[in-house]
């Protein structure tokens, strides 16, 4: 039997959405798609929030995958930065959960490291490793879809492994590992 899973990897921004998707087949991979969603032309921050739902929706549509491989923000300098990216991450967490799909987050350090074998490396460097994986005729101009296209590769290799970051199944899976913030 030939077991097929297909896994969205996102790179939430609230400038650019950068997603790809896998499947899997057999324990191989196979590409199936590499884009983003532009944001800059919406001025409104919420706008932007509703439209990285709105597309992670339609990808669930679309494609439906198995499992969803988020990236999860960074911690920078800026936090204003940061809150905006944690709040991108949310609203494409919330399209998941409510279409009931699995959703894993990893650290950028963790998929560059399970892409490259350097935490460290540079978003080229992924994309070249990326191209070589999934024989990838051509690398987007803008690297921010290969990040995303990163994210399901990472949770490709780490799917039967024991993992450090948070993965949901639904809405009652994250209430549950979320009581103390839940209020009744």
């Amino acid at each position: 039997m030939n077991k097929e899973t297909i896994i969205l990897g996102i790179d939430p921004g609230t400038t650019i959405m950068g997603f790809g998707i896998i499947k899997v087949v057999n324990k191989k991979m196979e590409f199936v798609i590499l884009n983003e969603l532009q944001l800059k032309k919406y001025p409104d921050h919420y706008l932007r929030l509703k439209k990285i739902f709105e597309r992670t929706t339609q990808l669930i549509e679309e494609y439906h995958p198995d499992e969803i491989a988020i990236e999860a923000p960074f911690f920078g300098k800026n936090v204003q930065s940061m809150l905006k990216l944690g709040r991108a991450q949310g609203v494409a967490m919330a399209a998941g959960l409510a279409k009931e799909v699995a959703i894993t987050e990893y650290a950028p350090k963790k998929i560059k490291m399970a892409i490259t074998g350097n935490g460290n490396a540079s978003k080229e460097q992924v994309a070249k490793m990326l191209q070589s994986l999934l024989n990838l005729k051509t690398l987007p101009k803008n690297l921010d879809s290969t990040d995303g296209l990163a994210a399901a590769v990472c949770h490709f290799y780490n799917k039967d492994r024991i993992t450090i970051g948070k993965n949901y199944s639904g809405w009652s899976a994250f209430v549950k590992q979320n009581e103390k913030r839940v209020k009744k």
